[in-house]
Parts: C-alpha cells; sequence; structure tokens
C-alpha cells in the first residue's frame, strides 16, 4: 500500500514583483539588443534561473572589468551595486541598465537622506551580502556601519553627540531584526527609524506563510540557493518554529529522502528568487513515492507590480 502525504503549500511564496522585474530586464534586453547580454553578478540568487538566462544570451560576470569593449548591454543585478560601479561603467561608456529592485533603492535613498541630515547609518545587515555592499557603497567609507547581532549593537561605541539612523537588508529575518532593532532604540532613544518598513512586503509574507504552516508538519522543505538570504531566512523561521527537518533544497534530486522517512505532513516553500516551476518538480517526485494530497495555504494575495527601466519599455 502507498503510504499517505500531505502537502501544505505556502502561499505567497516564489517569486517577488522585484525579481519579476529583475528576470524580465535581462529578457527585454534580449529581445531588443540580441545576445550577448552581460549582467553583473546573478541577476537574482537562483541557480536555474541563471542557467536559464545563461542558455537565451546573457553572459554573467562578477565585476566590470571582465566585460569586453562592447555596444551590449550591462544589466546591474536586483541586488542593487555600489555607486562606483555606474560610475564605472559611464567611464567606459557602456550601456548600463540598472535592475536593483526599487525597494533596495529606496533603502539606498533613506540612507543619503540620513547621511545628508548628518546621521551615521547603522545597517542592519549580513557582511558580504551583495544587498549590504551595494547599500554601505551609496555613502563615503566610515559613513555607514554594519550591525549583523545583538553583540554588535552592545559594542557599538559613538560620539555622545552624534545623530543615528538605522536602515535595513530587505531580506532579513523579521523576528531576529526586531530584536537588533529593539537593542538599538533601547541604548539609543534617539535613533531615526525608517519612515516605512525596510524588510519588503515579499520577504515578511512569506515568512508569515511558513509561520502559519509549521505548526501543521513534521518538515519543512525551502526551495531556493544557499546564497538567497530571503530563502536561508525561511529555513531559519520553520526551524525556529519547531519544524523537527527544516531543509533548503534547489530542486527535486535534492530532497533528503532519509530525512522524511515515516512523516505524513511536510511544508513546502520558496524563496523570492524561486521559480514556481520547481515547486511542481518536487511535488511530482513525492507523487512518485507517496498518495499525495497537497493543501495552499494562503496569508496574503500579493499584487505589486515594478515596471521595466524606461529605457526597456515599449515606446507609447
Amino acid at each position: 500500500m502507498v503510504a499517505k502525504l500531505k502537502i501544505f503549500l505556502c502561499a505567497p511564496r516564489g517569486f517577488c514583483a522585484g525579481v519579476v522585474r529583475a528576470i524580465d530586464v535581462v529578457e527585454r534586453a534580449l529581445e531588443i539588443h540580441g545576445a550577448p547580454v552581460y549582467v553583473r553578478h546573478e541577476i537574482v540568487h537562483n541557480k536555474y534561473v541563471v542557467e536559464s538566462l545563461k542558455k537565451k544570451g546573457a553572459i554573467f560576470v562578477e565585476e566590470l572589468d571582465e566585460v569586453p569593449e562592447t555596444d551590449a548591454p550591462v544589466i546591474f543585478s536586483a541586488h542593487g551595486v555600489p555607486k562606483s560601479i555606474p560610475q564605472a561603467a559611464r567611464a567606459r561608456n557602456l550601456l548600463a541598465i540598472d535592475a536593483t529592485c526599487p525597494l533596495v533603492t529606496k533603502v539606498h535613498r533613506e540612507a543619503e537622506i540620513h547621511h545628508k541630515r548628518g546621521r551615521l547609518v547603522l545597517l542592519i545587515g549580513h557582511a558580504g551580502h551583495p544587498e549590504v555592499v551595494g547599500t554601505m557603497g551609496q555613502l563615503p567609507d566610515g559613513a555607514v556601519r554594519l550591525i549583523e547581532t545583538l553583540a554588535d549593537v552592545a559594542s557599538l561605541d559613538v560620539a555622545p553627540d552624534q545623530a543615528l539612523a538605522y536602515v535595513t537588508q530587505t531580506t532579513l529575518s523579521v523576528d531576529d531584526t526586531q530584536g537588533i532593532i529593539a537593542a538599538l532604540q533601547a541604548k539609543f532613544p534617539a535613533i531615526a527609524a525608517p519612515y516605512k518598513e525596510d524588510i519588503c512586503y515579499a520577504t515578511t509574507n512569506r515568512q508569515d506563510a511558513v509561520k502559519a504552516v509549521a505548526p501543521k508538519v513534521e518538515a519543512m522543505l525551502v526551495v531556493g540557493s544557499p546564497n538567497s538570504s530571503n530563502s536561508q531566512r525561511l529555513r531559519e523561521v520553520a526551524e525556529n518554529e519547531g519544524c523537527r527537518v527544516s531543509r533548503l533544497i534547489l530542486r527535486a534530486a535534492d530532497i533528503p529522502w532519509n530525512e522524511l522517512e515515516g512523516v505524513t505532513r511536510i511544508g513546502l516553500t520558496a524563496g523570492a528568487s524561486a521559480p514556481d516551476v520547481l515547486i511542481d518538480e518536487i511535488i511530482d517526485a513525492f507523487k512518485a513515492r507517496y498518495d499525495v494530497e497537497v493543501e495552499t495555504v494562503t496569508i496574503a494575495d500579493e499584487t505589486m507590480f515594478f515596471p521595466l527601466p524606461r529605457e526597456l519599455r515599449e515606446p507609447v
């Protein structure tokens, strides 16, 4: 007799508006200009997406100096880039197209405004993540300090008359960030906060969906790449909510079958840069082994849309 398995499918999951826009930027640039187009850094943190775009003619590079002298477009990834990158592109007369998520650009503008008002900017985020590198690179050296942990808050030493503000990486765990923000506000009561929450709506919604599903299941699978911050946070949220098995997987081939022995209820979600085709692939893999029932748990409907950069829009 085939064992029964119930899959609770988190919704929302997968692509957010910023990721859809970034992928559309590459595909539209290929339509207009033909192959190749160059993309600095992974356009979004998902291997399947990157490989799909490579097959269409996108060439991915880590730095601008890997781009030859060319008339082909050079696209900046959804995570944002330091100001030095567009400046270097202009110096070489490259056709640069910025696919930075508008919600990341919002954080960049906030940081600039705080700096102009004489505030030291504290950026809550993860060292080395492209979004953090891009945000810190909006301001002169020393104008932004990175805060990763509560210990960083405790050890932070600033002049008594130094005005402060904080901004956050958009893809963090809401719960972890709240603790750091509370510690900053307790230590520096006058610190300026964002006008509106920096952690993006898609990150929050996907984490809330995991929280809604976690009590119903014995295991949670998160579809996403190891270098995807929002995907890693989803795995952590499930773990913190009590899932004894909480794993990040790229696709069906990575399902940890041995860890799922005896499990009758699993949760399934995807980070904001993972396409739904991978979710379908994973459900099919379970259907090959189990009598599967799928139930979708929806906590929000997402209608956000970001237009393409002006240089890629259809003429009116």
